[in-house]
């Protein structure tokens, strides 16, 4: 796919596309499994040629269809039984391809083999996901993002299935199935889609203060992902690595992407959502076309054995979060993701996760929610895709070999040689066998761990904290991530219709949180505020962590951005060119918009074409707007409605906004005020670098309380 930057720049000077980015990096083999059309005749599943593929075979021209239309009939069948039960949970998905990059040797930490190597790299398929809602809901949606890899390791396939917040909503599995009846749709009509601002989501975690965490975190800035490529991913759960010796090490797993992690504002994402709800599917496809392949680093927060219990929390609690200021992120590797699904159903729909996918090197922890995820999610599969056979679908098979004694069921594809289908045996020669794990490439062994306990059904007691962590969360934050916080409940409460449950949030979850928060969102709800906690909330040794704040967390470079510059008829070619320089310098995905989707025409007299229309491209789609050259005769643009409300939500939206050329009067003309991002020069050059730190920065935050004059 041609970068229309480049496409752009050789209208005006016939300049050529520049060389395509190196896409040599390993990936998994799926050629043997692709079909490609081109030139074959259509036949039928059994190879049949079709001659006809437009009529039906009748008694007549007129009459009756025949039953005995094995074509007809063949179509139809298939064409009812194409869809497959959508997943309960995670539904809407995208996904692509790409591969791990091992920094180094890992092997003292761990003997997994796709870690034991500087530069091994190792294949890995991704799905992003919301939770709550049906794969037919909106991207952008305030909800928990999952954050799924396969890793194709030569020794098995490694399923790290996370989330993109560190926490969960409930401590124990058997909670589970709870927690999604109350979060789903209501079950009387089926509302809301794709949503938790509902009674029973905020009635169940009102009367479940262990969900606090995650709660607020759902809450956040987190919950609204400016993109799939802007986002953390984590693990969630506690596991352990294991080297060659058998030494162990407790650990968790995080992701940290390279393009910072970054949010929509509230407003930009509900009206994404109505105007564009493939906005993420779309972002995360057209960046890996172009070659802004998303990248991530891969880390670990190493905890030793002995210091298990050496927090003022338990490391297996799934609610709460190990501090990067008490532990910090040892990096082990890079995730890249550079080529799309050739197939959104064989590929992204039919891929099958299970936390209880490990190799070698890798072991669970005594999590309870962790432990029954290992059952829950190859059960699921079991009615997703037919039966226990979906390890065989191309997008779920091992690049390595395997056998075993598992035999039939639906969809069994595999063609077993032999007469022996029992261990041991002695007439197949006793294959296939047991690899000791002493032996060299040795087989799976679970940690030597000892357990002397009796059986019961409690929590313990250091699981009992639900308010700690969410206090350390809120006071972590910025100014402007708090407001936004405070905003999030009152917005979602606001659409709750029992009184008694709003209040309940408010008094005996939030204000065990903070006071100020709670009076906040009391204030907007129109309840009393409350005096004082509801309970003693234990004092953590860690008052803040500054890790956990988005402000901390932006863009390494601009490459991946998207802009939007609006031209006019006058627009001279000396104002575009060193803008599209500047894109393509960047790896800036830059879009010319103009006042309908034909060509502008330029003030050498040149035909110009554009990448779409104003109208037809709106503000939230992007992340900053330029004019780059003005009409001295602002009348063509302010008659514009479109144009100008383009330049509008881009500045309510806090967007970087460059105007050049005589741009000082239109600013006094639409009333705004000029800051940090808001900026006015003759020409780009004289504010590129100020664009470029607003861009870095992602947002004008100091321009929020200006913004709320400028009408939605």
């Amino acid at each position: 796919m041609k970068n229309k930057t480049e496409k752009v720049k050789s209208q005006l000077a016939g300049s050529t596309a520049p060389d395509k980015k190196n896409t040599t990096a390993k990936t998994r083999d799926l050629e043997s499994y692709k079909s490609d059309a081109t030139g074959q005749p259509l036949r039928t599943n059994q190879g049949v040629k079709i001659a006809d593929n437009k009529n039906s075979l009748r008694a007549g021209s007129r009459g009756p269809s025949l039953l005995e239309d094995f074509i007809l009939r063949e179509k139809i069948t298939h064409f009812d039984h194409e869809r497959i039960p959508e997943r309960i949970v995670h539904a809407r998905g995208v996904g692509a391809h790409g591969y791990f990059e091992s920094y180094a040797d890992h092997s003292s930490l761990t003997k997994a083999g796709f870690l034991g190597e500087k530069g091994k790299q190792t294949p890995v398929f991704v799905r992003f996901s919301t939770v709550q809602g049906p794969r037919g809901s909106a991207d952008t949606v305030r909800d928990v993002r999952g954050f799924a890899i396969k890793f194709y390791t030569e020794e098995g396939n490694f399923d790290l299935v996370g989330n993109n917040i560190p926490v969960f909503f409930i401590q124990d599995a058997i909670k589970f199935p709870d927690f999604v009846h109350a979060v789903k749709p209501e079950p009387h009509n089926e509302i809301p889609t794709g949503a938790s601002a509902h009674d029973t989501f905020w009635d169940f975690v009102s009367l479940q203060p262990e969900s606090a965490h995650a709660v607020i975190w759902a809450m956040s800035d987190r919950a609204i992902p400016r993109s799939l490529r802007a986002m953390q991913g984590f693990g969630v759960h506690t596991f352990r690595l294991i080297n060659a010796k058998g030494v162990a090490k407790f650990v968790k797993f995080i992701w940290t992407p390279k393009q910072g992690v970054l949010s929509l504002v509230w407003d930009e994402a509900q009206k994404i959502a109505g105007k564009d709800p493939d906005f993420h599917r779309r972002d995360l496809g057209e960046s890996i076309e172009l070659g802004n392949y998303p990248e991530w680093e891969f880390g670990v927060q190493i905890i030793d054995e002995q210091d298990e219990h050496s927090f003022d929390f338990d490391i297996l609690d799934p609610t709460k979060i190990v501090p990067e200021e008490l532990v910090p992120i040892t990096p082990l590797g890079k995730l890249v993701l550079n080529r799309n699904p050739d197939n959104f159903f064989a590929e992204t729909e039919q891929i099958a996760f299970c936390p209880g996918h490990i190799v070698p090197g890798l072991d669970f922890s005594n999590d309870p929610l962790l432990q029954g995820r290992l059952f829950s999610y190859t059960d699921t599969q079991l009615s997703r895709l037919g039966g226990p056979n979906f390890h065989e679908i191309p997008i779920n098979k091992p690049v390595c070999p395997f056998h075993n004694n598992q035999r039939d069921a639906l969809h069994r594809t595999t063609i077993h040689k032999g007469q022996a289908a029992y261990e041991p045996n002695s007439i197949d020669g006793g294959w296939p066998q047991e690899t000791p794990p002493a032996a060299k490439d040795g087989g799976f062994e679970s940690y030597y761990e000892r357990i002397d306990a009796h059986k019961v059904r409690e929590r313990s007691a250091s699981f009992k904290d639900h308010f700690s962590q969410p206090r350390l969360f809120y006071k972590s934050l910025s100014a402007t991530e708090q407001l936004h916080i405070a905003e999030a409940y009152s917005f979602e409460l606001g659409k709750v219709k029992r009184q008694h449950i709003r209040e309940r949030v408010v008094n005996e979850i939030l204000s065990n949180i903070d006071l100020g928060l709670a009076g906040t969102v009391a204030q907007k709800l129109g309840i009393p505020a409350p005096k004082k906690p509801t309970i003693k909330v234990p004092e953590p040794s860690l008052k803040q962590s500054s890790a956990l704040s988005q402000m901390k967390l932006t863009p390494q470079d601009l490459q991946g951005k998207k802009i939007a510059a609006l031209v006019f008829d006058g627009l001279s070619a000396k104002a575009i060119r060193p803008l599209l320089d500047w894109a393509q310098q960047h790896s800036i995905a830059l879009q010319l918009l103009g006042p309908t989707s034909a060509p502008v025409k330029t003030s050498e007299g040149k035909s110009l074409a554009v990448d779409g229309s104003i109208k037809g491209e709106p503000s939230i789609l992007f992340d900053a707007a330029i004019v780059p050259d003005i009409p001295t005769d602002h009348t063509a643009l302010l008659d514009n409605g479109q144009a100008v409300h383009f330049i509008l939500e881009t500045f309510k939206h806090l967007k970087p906004l460059a105007l050049t050329g005589p741009g000082a009067s239109l600013i006094k003309a639409l009333h705004l005020e000029e800051d940090a991002g808001l900026l006015q020069a003759k020409d780009f050059s004289a504010v590129r670098e100020q664009f470029e730190r607003a861009l870095l920065a992602h947002r004008v935050w100091e321009r929020e309380k200006k913004a709320e004059r400028i009408p939605a």
